[in-house]
C-alpha cells in the first residue's frame, strides 16, 4: 500500500525537496536571530520596525535574572511590539516552555494556551482540529515561518494539527480573537504562528516509550553577526494504536526537514529564506476518508507538506520594508482497503503569495504599519478538476504609542476573484492605570473566503459570500515589579455570520439546489461565543514556578429559524483548566514537573443529543542535567489512564511512559 502512495506522490515530493534546497541556499535570511526576547519571523511578511525600538531591551526590563524577559511579538500589528504593550489577547510559548513540557505531541503545547480546545480521532497523528474561543476549527489561521499552512484543497480550508509535531518548532505565538486587518482571510477565531529554530551548534535528541514511540531530532547551525545557516531533521513514529471503529490497530510515522538562513549585505539591507518539508503517514480506519469512499474500512493517509519563503528586509532611520515570496503545498493521498480492491483518492492544494509590508515612524509618537499582497490558490483532486482563485489585499494601521497609553486603528481591503471586495476594520488601545496594572481592549473584524472546494467541487456553490465575524475583547493585566507575579483576566464576544454549511437538496429543485441534487454549500449559519479567560504565573523563588489558566467559553448556534438555535456548538467544552508546577530540587539539579488539564463535558452533535464526558489528563515530568551538554528526561502521560474520547465512536490513548536524552554542543 505504501508503494501505491509513493507512486502517486513521489515525483512531486522530489520536486518540493529540490525547491526547499534552492530556497535555503539562494536567499539567506534577514533580520535578527530569533530568541525568546527577539521577534520571530512569523509575521505576515517578517519583521518590520515599530514602536518597540523605543523601549529598552527586554533583559533590562526584568530585574530578576531568573525571570524570563518580556517577549517581543509581531502577531498583533505585523511589527515588533513588546508583549506587555499589545492590546489584544496574545500568548507566547518560547523554546524554554516547549522544552519543559517535552515530547512530540503538539496538543500538550495547546493545553498551555487559554481559550483553546481540540478534538482528535484517537492518538497523535490522527485528524486533530483546534477550536479557539469556540470558533470553527477552519477559522483558525496557522503559519510556519510566516507561510500560511491552511489546506486550500480541504473542504473547509482548515489545518490538521495531527500532521504537526513539536519537533523542529522553537516558538509559538498565538493571537486569540479575530484579526483580519493584519492577517487577512481565515483569521476569525485567531492565529497560531509557529517558528522554526535558528540553531547555533548542534542539538540532538532521541526519545522512546509506550506504544513503540520514537522521536528523533537533529539540529545543526552556524550563527554569526552577519549571517546564519541552520538545518533541522527529525522523525516521529508510534504504532499499535487501537482503532475503536474496526478491529486491529494503526500508527503514525512522520519525518521532516527544515532549513533557514540569513545574510546581512549592508547595515540597511539583508535577505531571508526558510523552507520546511514534512511527510507523514497515518494508518487505521477510514476516518477522515469520506464513508462513500472507504465504507469505514481500514485505510492509510499520507500527507505531504512543503512551505518556504524568500525575501528581503530594508531598514533605515524610521522606515522599514519587507518584501517576499511564499509557497505552500499540501498533498493528501488516501488508500482505503475495500472490496474488490483498494480505493485511492488524491487531493493537492497550492498557494503562492507575494507581499510588501513596512512601517514608518511619524512625529509625536505615531507609527504607521502598512502592507499589500497578492495570493494565488489552486486545488485539484481525484474527483475534481483544477480550480484557482486570486485575492489582492492592502491594509493600513495607524497607531500612537505613549508611555501611559496606546491607541491604534486601521482598515484592510481584500479583492477576491470570485466574490469581489471586502473591508475589515480594527481598533485597539491600552491604558496604564497604576504601576504594573494595565487595561486593554480591542475590536476587530474577521473574514474567511469560501474554499475552492465549497465554490467549485461537485457540491460547490459559486455564489457563496465570505464568512464574517465581529470580535470584542477586553482585559486587565498585573505584573509585579520584579516579574515574579503575573495575572491576567480577559472577557470576549464574537459574533459570526454567513457561516458556510452543507445543505441537503433531496426533493428540492429551487434556489441553490437547482443543479445540485446531492446537496451543496450555502451561507446559512450564525453563531455567538462569549467567554472569560484567567491566567496566573507565580515564581516565588528561582527554583519554583507555578502557572494556571482557566477558560470559560459559551458558544451557541444563533441561526434564525434553525432547529438547533440556542444549542451549544458541537465538541466545545465550556470549561477548561490547566495547571503546571516546576521545581528544581537540590539534588544534582533534578527538575520535577506536573501538568494537569481538566475540561467539562461537551456535545458531539449540533442537536446536543450525544454527550462527551468530562476528561482529565495529568503528566509527571522529570529531567536530570549532566553538565552543560547532556540532559536525561522522562514523562508519565495520562497518569490516571483517562480514556474519554473527544469524538464519539473513537477512543483516546491511555497511560504512557517515555524517556529520552538531549545533547547540545
Amino acid at each position: 500500500m505504501t508503494g501505491l502512495i509513493r507512486s502517486a506522490a513521489g515525483q512531486a515530493a522530489v520536486t518540493e525537496i529540490v525547491m526547499a534546497t534552492v530556497l535555503v541556499a539562494s536567499g539567506l535570511v534577514s533580520g535578527p536571530a530569533l530568541a525568546q526576547d527577539v521577534p520571530p519571523a512569523n509575521s505576515p511578511t517578517g519583521s518590520a520596525a515599530s514602536a518597540a525600538d523605543d523601549y529598552p531591551p527586554p533583559e533590562e526590563a526584568q530585574a530578576a535574572p531568573d525571570i524570563a524577559p518580556i517577549p517581543i511579538t509581531t502577531i498583533a500589528t505585523g511589527g515588533k511590539l513588546p508583549l506587555d504593550n499589545v492590546a489584544q489577547s496574545v500568548t507566547v510559548l518560547t523554546s524554554d516552555d516547549l522544552e519543559r513540557i517535552g515530547g512530540a505531541d503538539f496538543t500538550r503545547a495547546l493545553a498551555l494556551i487559554p481559550g483553546v480546545t481540540w478534538t482528535r480521532d484517537g492518538a497523535q497523528g490522527t485528524d486533530t482540529q483546534v477550536h479557539m474561543r469556540g470558533s470553527e476549527a477552519s477559522d483558525v489561521l496557522v503559519t510556519i515561518d510566516g507561510v500560511r499552512m491552511n489546506d486550500v484543497a480541504g473542504m473547509s480550508g482548515g489545518y490538521d494539527f495531527g500532521t504537526l509535531t513539536m519537533a523542529g518548532i522553537e516558538r509559538i505565538d498565538v493571537l486569540r480573537g479575530s484579526n483580519s486587518l493584519i492577517w487577512g482571510g481565515g483569521a476569525i477565531g485567531g492565529v497560531i504562528a509557529l517558528t522554526t529554530p535558528e540553531t547555533k551548534g548542534v542539538l540532538a535528541s532521541i526519545e522512546t516509550g509506550s506504544r513503540d514511540n520514537v522521536a528523533e531530532n537533529l539540529a545543526v547551525g552556524l550563527k554569526k553577526d552577519r549571517y546564519a545557516l541552520a538545518f533541522n531533521i527529525g522523525y516521529v513514529a508510534n504504532d499499535d494504536i487501537p482503532a475503536p471503529r474496526i478491529e486491529g490497530s494503526g500508527g503514525f510515522h512522520q519525518w521532516h526537514l527544515a532549513g533557514r538562513g540569513r545574510y546581512t549585505l549592508t547595515d540597511t539591507l539583508s535577505f531571508v529564506a526558510t523552507a520546511r518539508y514534512a511527510d507523514g503517514k497515518q494508518s487505521g480506519n477510514g476516518f477522515p476518508l469520506p464513508l462513500e469512499l472507504s465504507g469505514d474500512a481500514a485505510a492509510a493517509l499520507e500527507t505531504e507538506q512543503f512551505s518556504g519563503r524568500a525575501g528581503a528586509h530594508f531598514e533605515k532611520g524610521g522606515v522599514a520594508l519587507d518584501a517576499g515570496y511564499a509557497l505552500a503545498t499540501t498533498r493528501r493521498v488516501y488508500v482505503a482497503q475495500n472490496e474488490p480492491g483498494d480505493v485511492t483518492a488524491i487531493w493537492l492544494g497550492r498557494s503562492e503569495r507575494v507581499d510588501l509590508t513596512g512601517s514608518v515612524k511619524l512625529p509625536a509618537g505615531f507609527l504607521a504599519n502598512f502592507g499589500a499582497d497578492d495570493e494565488w490558490t489552486g486545488y485539484s483532486g481525484s474527483y475534481d478538476s483544477e480550480h484557482r482563485a486570486r485575492i489582492d489585499s492592502g491594509h493600513l494601521l495607524l497607531g500612537w504609542y505613549g508611555p501611559v497609553a496606546t491607541l491604534a486603528a486601521g482598515l484592510r481591503v481584500d479583492d477576491h476573484s470570485q466574490f469581489g471586495s471586502h473591508d475589515s476594520f480594527s481598533a485597539n488601545g491600552s491604558l496604564k492605570l497604576l504601576e504594573g496594572v494595565r487595561l486593554r481592549g480591542s475590536y476587530a473584524d474577521g473574514f474567511k473566503a469560501p474554499t475552492l472546494y465549497q465554490l467549485w467541487s461537485a457540491y460547490g456553490n459559486a455564489g457563496l459570500a465570505p464568512e464574517t465575524a465581529e470580535s470584542y475583547d477586553a482585559g486587565v493585566e498585573y505584573s509585579g515589579d520584579d516579574g515574579r507575579v503575573r495575572l491576567t483576566a480577559s472577557v470576549y464576544r464574537r459574533d459570526s455570520r454567513n457561516l458556510i454549511a452543507f445543505v441537503g437538496c433531496a426533493g428540492v429543485t429551487t434556489s441553490v439546489c437547482s443543479d445540485r441534487p446531492n446537496g451543496t454549500f450555502a451561507n446559512v449559519g450564525v453563531a455567538r461565543a462569549d467567554g472569560v479567560e484567567l491566567e496566573a504565573t507565580l515564581v516565588p523563588t528561582s527554583k519554583l514556578r507555578i502557572a494556571a489558566l482557566y477558560s470559560y467559553d459559551h458558544a451557541t448556534d444563533r441561526t434564525p429559524g434553525a432547529v438547533n438555535r440556542g444549542k451549544l456548538l458541537a465538541r466545545r467544552p465550556q470549561d477548561a483548566v490547566t495547571a503546571s508546577i516546576d521545581w528544581t530540587s537540590p539534588f544534582k539539579g533534578v527538575v520535577l514537573g506536573l501538568d494537569t488539564r481538566v475540561q467539562t463535558a461537551s456535545w458531539d452533535d449540533a442537536a446536543n443529543t450525544v454527550r462527551l464526558g468530562p476528561s482529565e489528563l495529568t503528566t509527571l515530568r522529570a529531567s536530570l542535567p549532566f553538565g552543560r551538554f547532556i540532559d536525561f528526561y522522562g514523562r508519565i502521560e495520562n497518569l490516571f489512564n483517562d480514556h474519554t474520547p473527544t469524538v464519539a465512536g473513537y477512543g483516546a490513548v491511555g497511560r504512557g511512559v517515555f524517556a529520552g536524552i538531549r545533547v547540545r554542543y
